[in-house]
């Protein structure tokens, strides 16, 4: 993050902001996590996101929030289909047109 421009840092809060905000429409959460994961196979090289809707119910189930609540969900293995993926991808893709 360190190293990005300010013309690229600032599209990119513009970006992080305008898809939290199609999350927070299609999927009403009670939050949305917006996470910055940058290590690869342990050694920083890329920047990637994170854009996670979440509710007290998950919270509740996995016991953890924040970075725990993520590690716990994808630990479990509780990952949506690929048919629920793509209905809320389309709605996402409306949303954020």
């Amino acid at each position: 993050m360190a190293e990005l421009t300010e013309r690229e840092s600032g599209e990119l809060g513009r970006l992080l902001q305008k898809v939290s905000a199609a999350v927070t429409e299609v999927m009403a959460p009670e939050q949305v996590y917006v996470c910055l994961w940058s290590h690869a196979g342990g050694v920083p090289g890329h920047i990637h996101f994170v854009v996670q809707p979440v509710g007290r119910r998950d919270m509740a189930r996995f016991d953890a929030f924040g970075p725990a609540l993520q590690v716990a969900m994808g630990g479990a293995g509780c990952f949506p289909d690929a048919a629920e993926v793509e209905q809320v991808c389309e709605r996402l893709r409306q949303a954020l047109a």
